[in-house]
Parts: C-alpha cells; structure tokens; sequence
C-alpha cells in the first residue's frame, strides 16, 4: 500500500516538473531572442560594414581624448540610434518623398571641360612658379587650381605647391598627405608641366616673392608678371587664394580651371578610400542630408557672431580675434552681422529651418564640423529635432579615424567627400566649403543643395522668438516660398552687385568654383550641334 502511494505521488509530480522544466526551456528562449535582437538593432556594425564594430564601449575614451571634452560629449555616443527606427520611416505619399529628396532638374546640363582645338601642349617653359597655398583645406583648393591656370598663362613649370601650416588650424599635412600627387601630375601633363620639387640648382637662386593681386586678369599676368622671366628663374606665389578673376578670361583657361579643381585635385587615396566607406554607412540608413554646421570656434571668432552664446563664451571668441594678427576687423557688432545675414545659423536655427522645410524627426544627418562650439549646450535642440546626427567620428573605430585627426585639412576632406555625395547638402553658412560642395554638387549633375536665406530666416526666428509668430503650417509655407528657387537648379554665375567698384566689385561676384556654369557646363543638345 505504501509503495502504491509513494507511485501514485511520484506520477503525481511528473506533469508539474514538465509544466516547470517548458516554463524554464520557453523563458530560455525568449531571453537569447531578446538579446540577439538587441544586438541586430542597436550595434549595426554586421549591417554596415562586415567585420567592423563601429565606436565599441572601450573606445569612448578614445574618441574624447581632445581636451575640451565639453565640447566633444555630444559626438562621444558609443554607437548610432537603431537603425531599424530609421529603416522604417513611412513616406505617405510618393510626391511628399520627392519633394524632399528629388534632385533639381539639370535641363540636361553636363560637364564639357575639354580643351578647344587650338589648345597646346606645354613646351619648353621660361622658370618655375613656387606656390604658397594659403587657408583651409577648401581655400587651399581654389588658390591651387588658380595656379594651374596662372602657370599655364606665364608659360611657368609648376613646384607641388606647399600647403598652409600656419593658419588657425596649425596642420602640418604636405600635399601628397591631404592630395593623390601623381594623379595630379599626370592629369595635368597636357596642360601644365608639374615636378615636385625645385631642381637642386635653382633652390638657392634668386627668387622673385610676388603677391599676386586679387581676381587680376589675363592682362596682369601676361603682361607684369611675365616680365620677371627677364631677371628670375623661380617666381614665388605668396598667396594663391582668389589671384585669378572669376570672370572675362579665355574659356580655355576656364574649363582648365575646372579640370584641376573637379579633376585632378583628387584627394589623397586613404582618404578616398575611407570617405567611401562612410559614404556607404551613411546609406545604409536611407536617404541622408549632409549638414555643413559651421558653429565652430575659429568661424565664430572670426565673424564676431554671439548670438545664443553666454556672456563668457562671447568674451572667449572676442579675445581669440584680437590675437589672430591677420584678422583685420577686430570690432565687430554681433547684432548687426546677424541681421544682416552674415552670421552661421546656429544649431537651434538650422532645426527649425529643417523642421519648416518638411524634413521628418526620423531624418539621418551627416554633420560636417569639427568640433561645435559649446558642444551639448548647443546641439540640444537640434538633436531634440533630429535625434539621427551623425558623424565621421560615429561611423568609424577610433582605429580608422587615428591616422586623419590630427589633421584638420584631412578631416575635412572626410566631410567633403560625404557632402558631395550626400542626398541633400544644407550648409548653415557660405564660406569656403559650402561653396566648393555646391559647385562640386552643380558639376557632377545639380544635386540638390538647399542654400538658406539667414538674412530672411533669422528675421522669421526672431518673430518666434517675440512669440509673434508661430511654428506650424504659415511659417512653413513661408519658408518653403523663399528658398524655392535656392535648391540648386541650373543657372548661370552672379556678377558683381550693381553700383559696387574696385575690390568690392569682384568680391561680390559668385565665386567661380561655387558655379562653374556656364563655363565648363554645356547642355547636352547644344554640345551636338557644335560638334
């Protein structure tokens, strides 16, 4: 009996062990799902490139290295958002897709930077020009191409030009460092002749160190500067930025503009092959924006822009102008500089300009910056807008990124490179960067650039900011109406603003290399009948 019993029991026990033993086998398995789903979303480094973990736990320290780590905390996230968020945004409609990625027609406009049929070869030429490229990476690149064009015209052997080391960023990069130096030489063999460096003979001749005058013409440099051959053999450039008109020059030095600036300035191939990748990362998350933020602390200073900034950040910009000797202007007044748009927006502008233009909460950003100054007190409402900032530091190990950041002109060149192949390019501020990506954007095909209006755009913030005027639907439409035709489509460059004279004449023109139409862009249909 008692057998029978303790039988009984044990038959008993058996299906609550079972119920148990699933519980635990079904609890098992959800806890390695969860886990692996977490994996998925939140790490994305198997989606975007394979081995690579992007910015890993241990890596924080890395990355946030730079001593003011204020100013970096925003960019030092240990990874991404997850990207299955983003993956999933739902466009309504297809025209509301469109209208915010849809590229500008280009009326068939492409490039023609062929030389004419009386075009050539360079022959025995007279000296050696030696060129100091001065400025950021952007302006070194404008000034270079100009050279080309200028050693061509005074029938000169170029030197490798020698890159900036003592402006604000203080770089010590060489050109091959930042540029593919034999695939400028040799595209350039039927143009220029080019060697890399002064031959021995000639390094301790006399040399004649000319600064170039501003936006001169074909005339200064045939005549003045070509009489130098009489007494030099090596002509020193001091300077190269803006030493060559925009305008009113033969279209065979024009288009060889082009050529060396869109062409041959090919950036070094490390850099080449790392702004690929990010460019891919940055895919992955759908259509993209590139965002040239310049809110950094050199742009700042040197405008005299305060706006949003604490008393003590105002006083810090201030004392770094006063020390900066070739900063002419030193007194400058904040208030009027943003009124009348000559101020970067700053990072809360830039959200609610983006926000007005239609662009969804779930929209990747590419931030092309340095370091933003004031770091998180500034980006917040930006980020709270648009949480998908994301920059070369988030798409990369500190691995990949150690050998370009101490370099701001190689750094650049990252940005650079994604901005011109971003979906859309906004830059906050018109400086030297946001005007060689649009013309680079308006060569390869009129991509779309949303140029902002600050002088209109500030004056609607401002009547926020009085609670005149409210976010919604009539300052969309607003601001939609006003940069209607600022999207980048075809069209030919500015001249100079009317009633302007002298120095400020030329400085008001478009820029050369921020539209090369219609010098080096030909429609397609008149391509075929000239031919």
């Amino acid at each position: 009996m008692r057998r029978d019993k303790e039988g009984m029991q044990r038959r008993g026990m058996r299906p609550i062990r079972v119920i148990i033993l699933r519980w635990l086998v079904t609890c098992t398995v959800a806890t390695i799902s969860l886990v692996a789903l977490l994996v998925v979303n939140v790490w994305p480094s198997a989606s975007l490139s394979g081995s690579v973990t992007y910015n890993k736990l241990h890596e924080r320290h890395e990355i946030g290295f730079v001593s003011q780590r204020s100013e970096l905390r925003w960019m030092q996230e240990v990874v991404p958002p997850p990207l299955s968020k983003w993956h999933g945004t739902a466009w309504r409609t297809s025209e509301e897709f469109e209208k915010l990625w849809k590229p500008p027609s280009n009326r068939d406009f492409v490039p023609c930077v062929q030389p004419s049929l009386t075009y050539l070869s360079p022959g025995e030429t007279k000296g050696y020009l030696v060129v100091s490229a001065n400025g950021g990476l952007n302006q070194m690149r404008a000034g270079i191409a100009d050279m080309v064009a200028v050693a061509r015209i005074i029938n000169a052997t170029l030197v490798i030009p020698k890159l900036d080391k003592s402006s604000f960023w203080r770089d010590s990069s060489e050109f091959s460092d930042v540029f593919n130096e034999e695939y400028f030489i040799r595209s350039l063999a039927n143009d220029v002749k080019i060697v890399k460096k002064l031959p021995k003979h000639l390094t301790k001749a006399m040399k004649s160190v000319k600064y170039f005058k501003s936006w001169s013409g074909l005339e200064y440099y045939q005549d003045e500067i070509s009489q130098l051959w009489k007494d030099y053999k090596v002509i020193r450039a001091a300077k190269s930025d803006s030493r060559l008109a925009n305008n009113n020059l033969p279209a065979d030095i024009q288009r060889l503009r082009c050529r060396a600036f869109f062409d041959a300035l090919r950036f070094a191939p490390n850099i080449e092959a790392l702004g690929k990748s990010l460019v891919e990362r940055m895919r992955s998350y759908g259509p993209f924006v590139a965002l040239h933020l310049r809110y950094e602390k050199d742009m700042l200073a040197f405008s005299g822009c305060t706006h949003g900034l604490t008393f003590e950040e105002a006083n810090e910009l201030t004392a770094i102008r006063e020390n900066v000797s070739y900063w002419k202007v030193k007194n400058i007044d904040p208030l009027q500089q943003r009124a009348k748009g000559f101020c970067p927006l700053t990072p809360k502008e830039v959200g609610i300009f983006l926000s007005a233009l239609g662009y969804p909460s779930t929209t990747p950003i590419y931030i092309a910056a340095g370091e933003i100054y004031g770091g998180d007190s500034h980006m917040a409402d930006l980020r709270s807008r648009f949480p998908m900032l994301i920059t070369k530091e988030k798409l990369t190990s500190a691995k990949e990124l150690q050998p370009f950041r101490s370099y701001a002109a190689q750094m650049a060149a990252l940005d650079y490179i994604v901005s011109v192949e971003s979906d859309v390019f906004v830059p906050s501020y018109s400086g030297n960067m946001a005007r060689a990506v649009e013309g680079h954007r308006r060569f390869l095909g009129h991509r779309k650039t949303i140029t902002p209006d600050r002088k209109a755009l500030v004056h609607l913030i401002d009547k926020l900011d009085r609670r005149s005027l409210t976010e919604g639907n009539k300052l969309s439409n607003m601001i939609l109406e006003i940069h209607k035709k600022r999207q980048g489509s075809p069209r030919k460059r500015k001249g100079p603003i009317s009633g302007t004279k002298g120095m400020d004449r030329f400085r008001s023109e478009e820029a050369f290399y921020e539209n090369p139409l219609p010098d080096c862009l030909c429609q397609q249909e008149s391509m075929v009948k000239s031919s």
